[in-house]
């Protein structure tokens, strides 16, 4: 499920969630709600190998990751995980629910 959340300095992020309604990617922020639409269309109407997940290790060993397009531009974060299968997991998703 996507969600588009307006932030508090007037910018627009989509939210990629599972099924049970946790988030898995968080987008950079856009200017606009119309800005946010095309950017999700472009990602659903785009292949899987355009994108490059970088797996990533924080300062509290939590695990998370950044989504990247072909440019190497970042189109989003995840949340933290526990574990790195736990990370695994969310990609799997992400890939299953948004690159279909």
């Amino acid at each position: 499920m996507l969600e588009i959340i307006r932030t508090d300095n007037d910018s627009y992020q989509f939210h990629l969630k599972s099924a049970s309604g946790g988030t898995i990617l968080k987008s950079t922020p856009f200017k606009d709600e119309a800005k946010v639409k095309d950017a999700i269309s472009t990602i659903k109407n785009s292949k899987e190998s355009q994108f490059a997940f970088e797996r990533k290790t924080n300062h509290e060993g939590k695990f998370l990751f950044e989504m990247r397009n072909s440019d190497g531009k970042l189109i989003g974060k995840s949340l933290h995980y526990d574990s790195e299968a736990g990370m695994e997991n969310g990609i799997k998703n992400l890939k299953k629910a948004f690159l279909g």
